[in-house]
């Protein structure tokens, strides 16, 4: 009941009592009092006792502290990558490359004629629907050459049309057949142009091995990949692609994701 000496903490304890000061406020109190000098409770082993609970609840918190941290880290660090899929909807082959994806949770973007999205107009909803980014690749698959350069264009405002009238989307992103292209279409149209960086040549190949092969030997972080999901051999190889680069840490985003993130 008298009056009590002041506690006086050496320096060590005073850095260790500083050094807890964020993950573990509410026992530094009890972590200062570290040392013979600071120790003013009458039975030694009560004091072990308590030093003891709060060195061990410090310990947790801070190994929590680290855990989250890495886990923030992990996310910053994670690699992105998209995967887009051109000359779609195919009624069978792009339902099951969807159901694949969904299954995955993974979102890409798809290119899609709009002759095809006029024939498949529920594939097309479906694509929204599941957040994948649906960008122009024409109406039928026309290339820009210098002689066609309105019937081009009047494609791509066509196909625009039929994209936004089944999703409610504006349709910001082309990507023109074969790669030809005019910026001057990028103004007039408010449209982005997307090319790639990984072309396994799916088109021309049966062997899904190969396909596989031709992505993974190449890919790497913001990379996109071209495919088409026309052919079975496509989606098979596709959905390995995937498990592959996942398993490797690489996150699949649209491409409006990498362009503009």
């Amino acid at each position: 009941g008298g009056i009590k000496a002041p506690v006086i903490m050496s320096g060590r304890a005073r850095r260790y009592n500083k050094a807890l000061s964020g993950t573990c406020g509410r026992i530094r109190m009890v972590c200062g009092m570290y040392g013979k000098r600071s120790i003013r409770i009458g039975k030694a082993m009560k004091t072990a006792a308590v030093l003891t609970a709060a060195l061990l609840l410090c310990g947790a918190a801070v190994m929590s502290d680290r855990l989250s941290a890495k886990a923030a880290g992990e996310m910053e660090d994670s690699r992105k990558i998209a995967i887009t899929f051109d000359d779609g909807p195919h009624p069978y082959y792009t339902e099951q490359l969807l159901d694949g994806l969904k299954e995955r949770g993974v979102k890409a973007t798809f290119f899609v004629t709009g002759m095809h999205a006029e024939q498949y107009p529920e594939l097309i909803c479906r694509m929204s629907d599941e957040g994948h980014l649906i960008g122009n690749h024409t109406y039928s698959h026309t290339q820009l050459s210098s002689s066609n350069s309105e019937t081009f264009k009047e494609e791509l405002i066509q196909t625009n049309e039929v994209i936004e009238e089944l999703t409610g989307q504006e349709v910001q992103y082309v990507r023109p057949p074969y790669g030809t292209w005019d910026k001057k279409f990028e103004k007039e149209l408010n449209m982005f142009p997307v090319l790639w960086t990984v072309d396994p040549l799916d088109w021309c190949s049966d062997n899904v091995a190969r396909i596989v092969q031709n992505v993974m030997s190449k890919a790497d972080e913001n990379d996109i990949i071209l495919m088409h999901d026309e052919y079975k051999s496509t989606v098979t190889a596709a959905l390995q692609i995937i498990d592959e680069l996942m398993e490797q840490g690489y996150e699949f985003v649209t491409v409006d994701e990498l362009l503009f993130d």
